[in-house]
């Protein structure tokens, strides 16, 4: 019987192998993760502090995305993707710097106007009076008077003279008590 003797790397790999082809694998396994990830700048963002679309104010129907609410006025349920606030002095301010993007008015809302802010911000105010104090283009500056408040928009004629303020973020209805301290008017 003759006993061949085992090159010295086939030695090695029986001994060894199996750790040398997890190393391998745990080297390549990270190398595709580390490769995969795109790299990512880091993002600033501006501290916006806004103000308040109307002084001592009372908010009469809050937002709510996740409940229904009776609008009296079209006596139906519906989602408010909104706030709705009244106050003594009607007179109606823009929450931050921006541009006045349009002035419309219908039956539905009155009359509105929509201001573009920064960081992807645009503030809707709308059941306002005839007396519009801005002009679509218009560069206006945070606490400028825009407008007053009134009833002018009929889906929401139970409610009085109130002001209908909507708050976006990149396209989207966000609530306005996220950002706005209404709470402390």
């Amino acid at each position: 019987m003759e006993i061949k003797e085992e090159g010295k790397f086939k030695k090695l790999f029986k001994r060894y192998g199996v750790l040398s082809l997890a190393c391998v694998f745990s080297l390549a396994l990270a190398l595709g993760i580390a490769l995969g990830i795109p790299k990512t700048e880091p993002v600033t963002t501006s501290n916006i502090e806004f103000g308040l679309p109307m002084t001592n104010a009372v908010v009469v129907k809050d937002y709510a995305d996740d409940r229904l609410q009776l609008n009296e006025s079209l006596n139906r349920w519906e989602i408010h993707l909104a706030v709705d606030m009244s106050s003594e002095n009607d007179a109606v301010f823009s929450i931050y710097d921006g541009v006045v993007d349009s002035v419309d008015s219908n039956s539905l809302d009155g009359y509105i106007v929509t201001i573009n802010h920064s960081d992807g911000f645009v503030s809707v105010y709308s059941s306002l009076s005839d007396n519009v104090q801005v002009k679509e283009g218009d560069s206006v500056r945070k606490g400028q008077q825009i407008g007053n408040a009134s009833d002018t928009a009929t889906n929401e004629s139970k409610d009085g003279a109130h002001l209908h303020f909507v708050l976006m973020k990149d396209g989207v209805e966000v609530d306005p008590n996220n950002y706005l301290d209404l709470q402390n008017k």
